[in-house]
């Protein structure tokens, strides 16, 4: 099993979780937590750009522990290796089952055998020297707030939200990097009932981190108004 990611401390840092008497992974998940948040990533568009972010450490122990509670929720929802219960296993949330549903348009069982799970849609192709470039695919705006996401002419995933749709992850929108890599051409064959339940589970993934931006932010505002000063004594 791996390990949790340790943050190279300085001895400032040390000082600091020492004072609590805290883990190193209780900062780090703490990190993840500030860095999630959609208001310390606008506030801080400029230095994570120049990768020289400056993160704010709470002053108070509690606030530090529900900084790193949320981190913890964050960090589940991106490790693509761990089932999380209610979102991709067990009983599913209220505010996620009916999203991102593979079907049919005409309501009928899929039929793999017939093609049903081909990706053709021209998410992407072939370009010079082989990478691959994304392409326009096929989407249908709902009308909710929500598109259906087309595999081919008879398939799609029903009831993606905007906001999950356009998530980025490194400057790309996951969902669409994943599909383009995925076309029947580059590919070379259709996706299995496994490829096709992955993205449920992706897009189920990140709706469940969209629902966390406000408390992430939340919290943000929280650490901003009392910062651990490190000025010396």
């Amino acid at each position: 099993m791996a390990s949790t990611p340790q943050p190279n401390l300085t001895p400032a840092a040390k000082e600091y979780l020492e004072a609590f008497g805290m883990e190193p992974e209780t900062l780090f998940f703490h990190l993840v937590a500030m860095l999630h948040a959609p208001a310390y990533r606008q506030e801080n568009a400029g230095a994570l750009r120049q990768d020289w972010p400056r993160i704010l450490l709470p002053c108070e122990k509690d606030l530090l522990l529900a900084s790193a509670t949320l981190g913890r929720q964050v960090a589940a929802l991106l490790d693509t290796e761990k089932p999380v219960p209610g979102v991709t296993v067990g009983k599913i949330r209220e505010d996620l089952k009916d999203l991102v549903v593979f079907v049919r348009v005409d309501g009928k069982p899929a039929r793999p055998e017939a093609g049903d799970l081909d990706l053709t849609a021209g998410w992407g192709h072939a370009g010079k020297g082989r990478v691959t470039m994304p392409g326009k695919g096929k989407l249908v705006d709902r009308g909710d707030g929500a598109y259906d996401i087309y595999l081919n002419d008879i398939a799609c995933w029903r009831n993606v939200p905007k906001e999950v749709w356009e998530y980025t992850i490194g400057g790309y929108q996951v969902i669409k990097k994943w599909l383009s890599y995925r076309e029947k051409d580059l590919l070379g064959r259709d996706l299995t009932s496994e490829e096709v339940r992955y993205v449920t589970e992706m897009a189920r993934r990140l709706a469940a981190l969209v629902s966390l931006h406000s408390d992430l932010d939340a919290n943000y505002r929280a650490v901003a108004e009392q910062t651990f000063d490190w000025r010396p004594s």
